[in-house]
This record gives structure tokens, C-alpha cells and sequence, in this order.
């Protein structure tokens, strides 16, 4: 169930941009920001820059006809499981425990250590059963403080979003005055581009790659 397409586009068009700045990258440009984007169209035109270092993700590794993809989204609950992701490289599951295989289809939950060029993840570190995985928990970045979002407004801008992210906008839901906003990748890029085509305290945006620290 393969649906991905080069999710950052023209963005990384130009050359193989690697390097993560602190600026967004409109399609075809570099060194923007949220004020540089059209009035209340930043998520439609800034794209974050691919991360520097290495990132970690935690999702559903699924090989069929032999294209391999890191799933970070939903998966369908159906036998062998349905999912989308991104390409991942430098996979073997020999080298893995947890797997299942059906009908042509090989998968398991892992996190995964390594890099993201924008396009595909390439594993650099052996891979941790998910089972088995005990990662620190992130700050909660509302603090815990009721959001400023109406539910209406919320569910409009949670329409928006698929159109306007691409493959990159893996899952939303409205919770508390806010809408929580889950993408493959983030740098603060589009934080700061919700916060400002929808106002501060509205929506928060969650990247599923997290950068490896320490």
C-alpha cells in the first residue's frame, strides 16, 4: 500500500540539502521564514529543511515486493497489515527479532536510529523492538494549560491539513482547546508557521522524528 511521494518537493530539488538551518524552505528557495510566506499561508509554503544528525523514529517497519518503508502514521488493522510510509534503507531483517511474515509481506514495530534526507530513512544503528524500547517521555508543550482553539475552528483547520502538509501530515485530533498535529518531521518550522496562520495556543505540531541527543 504504497503511497509516497518526495513529501518536502521542490524544496530539495535544487540539490541534496542536508543541512538543517533554522530558517523554513518555501518550494524552490532557501533561508525563508514564516514572515516571508503569503498572509495566513505559511503551512502551505514553508517546508523545515531535513534534519542535520541523526533522528530516532518509533513505527512499523513493512517490506512487500521488496520496497521496504518505515511506517510513522496509522496502521490498518487488517492481515498482513496496510501502511504508508517512507523508504527506509539499509534494512535487514536479519539482523531484527519480532517480525511477522504473510502473504508476501514482512513486518514488525521498531524504533529506528538514523538519518533523513528529506526523502528517505536510512537505519545507521541496530533496531530496537518497540516491546523492548523505553524512551524518556517529551515535555508536555502546553504545559498542561486548556488550548485557545473553539472546536469548529479546530476541526476546520484539521481539514486543511492533509492538503496542505502532503505525505508529510501523518495524524490530528482536537483535545482542550487544542489540536495536536502529528508530521514525520519538524524542526520548528511549522510551529512557528501555525502559530502564525492560526494564532498562539491553537494548534501544537509533533514531530515524529526526534533528534538523537547525548
Amino acid at each position: 500500500m504504497t503511497r509516497h511521494r518526495r513529501f518536502l518537493g521542490a524544496a530539495l530539488g535544487a540539490a541534496s540539502v542536508l543541512a538543517l538551518t533554522a530558517c523554513a524552505t518555501p518550494a524552490g528557495s532557501a533561508g525563508s521564514s514564516p514572515a516571508d510566506a503569503p498572509p495566513s499561508a505559511s503551512l502551505g509554503s514553508l517546508w523545515p529543511a531535513p534534519p542535520e544528525g541523526e533522528v530516532v523514529a518509533q513505527g512499523t517497519v513493512m517490506e512487500t515486493d521488496g520496497e521496504t518503508e518505515l511506517c510513522l502514521g496509522p496502521v490498518a488493522e487488517s492481515y498482513p497489515p496496510q501502511c504508508s510510509g517512507i523508504p527506509l534503507r539499509g534494512w535487514s531483517w536479519d539482523a531484527v527479532e519480532g517480525s511477522e511474515t504473510s502473504d508476501g509481506t514482512t513486518w514488525g514495530a521498531y524504533a529506528v536510529q538514523g538519518t533523513f534526507d528529506g526523502d528517505a530513512f536510512t537505519a545507521t544503528q541496530p533496531p530496537i523492538m518497540l516491546a523492548l524500547y523505553d524512551p524518556m517521555m517529551p515535555e508536555d508543550p502546553t504545559g498542561g494549560k486548556p488550548g485557545a482553539g473553539e472546536e469548529a475552528e479546530l476541526v476546520a483547520i484539521q481539514d486543511e491539513l492533509p492538503d496542505l502538509l502532503g505525505d508529510a501530515y501523518l495524524a490530528s485530533y482536537p483535545d482542550n482547546g487544542w489540536l495536536w498535529v502529528d508530521v514525520v518531521w519538524d524542526d520548528g518550522t511549522w510551529q512557528e508557521a501555525a502559530d502564525d496562520d492560526y494564532g498562539d495556543g491553537k494548534v501544537v505540531i509533533r514531530s515524529a522524528l526526534t533528534p538523537v541527543t547525548g
